[in-house]
């Protein structure tokens, strides 16, 4: 292979894995009990279950259908897969595999690997223009990879669907670097055989180099913002800040940094150091404004949001900015009501539906708890953990963004890039030195960091 990785032997399967067959019988008759099963699978599992509703009898993946293209950047990833894929094939093949290349739909765009495997393939639909998503054919390891982070290997009885168990398959997503948003799986399947044993690590190599063109151009494209931010800055005195396509800060004037929760005239022009101003209808705007200019490179748009320091609303509007014809963000004038109002629908207060409960992991059974169980939750990793009543549990959310937008508006707050804390669960409030804050929470009394750009928000939330 072109940067000398190769797959090594296979290793075992667990094909025949007597323990979470019987627990895969149990919880589709509607038990909960998941003994013996990896976390990862049983989340999937109850996704499947109780959200897809995916039969479980399911002989064959569905036909995929038709979709929207795609930005010119994502064929990038694609051909990248693609090389890799088949460059691999012939390793693989020998042992009854096939590699796969599906889009961010579950939509397998091509495979490779040896006839006599492909067209055993092809009886489950495990083939090209058929959908592998969770959705669409329950736990596997393309479609379970669109759902987490890092590679996802599923063997045999693990699988949803009883009809895919004589398969063992891995797969890892490539996520766009700026709204994390999956792009492309790619996937490797072997039938009543072994994964190769470094599969995973050949996996997570692979999808690191399709991200390296990604994260250049994301900085790249940071770097013109801010270039568009200076020279309407320039020209104009009103409140401005630059987003990118997520609704991250890329930069911010000390006025709208105030409005935005975030420092002022600090560029972040790397995608993972971007400001997250942690207010929904803000970003619900900004992320309308990237679907709209998308369509409609002229567009421009208006709406009002509240800011952190007052209660006020305020004025915004916001102008898409392009780099060759490739849309890299908006500038957000604060003050104006230029352009087409948004619909107030895209701009919610806050999320519509935040959860109720909030699913954790403990040992190899799900745990459903009630908001105020939960003290907080902590970042470390690839793993969220919840201090709970019930102890630590890791969280079912693949990430602490991922968590932290779908507890919007249910009375929990990002304090910190590692922390969204329970406000009902603060207890005490230090004052460092410095004038930095901590928070004391209830119970075991563990203090908490405060950052510096979530200072305003928390004494908003907490009323100091």
């Amino acid at each position: 292979m072109r940067d000398g990785t190769r797959l090594a032997e296979p290793v075992s399967a667990d094909l025949g894995d007597g323990s979470v067959l019987a627990a895969w019988e149990r919880f589709v008759q509607g038990d909960d009990q998941v003994l013996g099963v990896r976390p990862l699978v049983a989340i999937s599992w109850h996704r499947c279950r109780e959200q897809y509703r995916v039969d479980p009898h399911l002989t064959e993946a569905p036909v995929a259908v038709a979709e929207a293209g795609h930005p010119p950047e994502h064929d990038v990833v694609f051909t990248e897969l693609g090389f890799r894929a088949a460059t691999v094939a012939h390793e693989v093949g020998g042992v009854g595999g096939v590699v796969t290349v599906t889009d961010a739909a579950g939509r397998i765009l091509a495979e490779w690997g040896d006839q006599a495997t492909l067209a055993r393939a092809y009886d489950s639909r495990l083939a090209p223009w058929f959908c592998w998503s969770e959705s669409a054919a329950g736990t596997n390891g393309m479609g379970t990879a669109l759902e987490a982070h890092g590679p996802v290997p599923i063997r045999g009885p693990e699988h949803w669907c009883r009809a895919f168990h004589d398969w063992c398959c891995a797969g890892i997503a490539v996520r766009d670097v700026v709204n994390r948003e999956p792009i492309a799986v790619l996937g490797l399947c072997c039938w009543r055989g072994r994964l190769p044993a470094s599969a995973e690590s050949w996996l997570a190599h692979a999808a690191a180099l399709a991200q390296y063109p990604l994260r250049r151009r994301a900085r790249a494209s940071g770097a013109e913002l801010v270039a568009a931010y200076a020279r309407t800055r320039s020209r104009s005195g009103a409140p401005l800040a630059a987003v990118d396509t997520a609704g991250k800060v890329v930069i911010a004037d000390e006025l709208a940094s105030a409005l935005l929760g975030v420092p002022a005239s600090t560029p972040a022009v790397d995608p993972t150091l971007r400001w997250n101003p942690g207010l929904p209808e803000f970003i619900a705007a900004s992320r309308y404004a990237t679907g709209q200019a998308a369509h409609d490179p002229g567009w421009v748009g208006s709406t009002q949001i509240t800011g952190h320091p007052c209660a006020e609303p305020t004025s915004i509007s916001i102008r898409p900015v392009f780099s060759s014809g490739h849309l890299i963000g908006s500038l957000v004038s604060f003050g104006a009501l230029d352009g087409e109002p948004v619909p107030r629908a895209q701009v919610p207060a806050h999320p519509a539906r935040p959860p109720r409960r909030l699913v954790a992991v403990r040992g190899n059974r799900m745990v459903l708890l009630g908001l105020a169980e939960v003290s907080f939750a902590e970042s470390r990793g690839n793993d969220v953990w919840l201090r709970t009543d019930q102890g630590w549990l890791r969280a079912a959310a693949t990430s602490l963004d991922k968590l932290d937008g779908e507890l919007a508006g249910s009375g929990f707050l990002r304090v910190h890039r590692r922390y969204v804390v329970n406000l009902g669960r603060v207890r005490e409030i230090e004052r460092g030195s410095k004038g930095e804050l901590s928070l004391v929470m209830d119970r075991a009394r563990e203090t908490l960091p405060v950052s510096r750009r979530n200072a305003a928000a928390v004494r908003r939330a907490l009323g100091v």
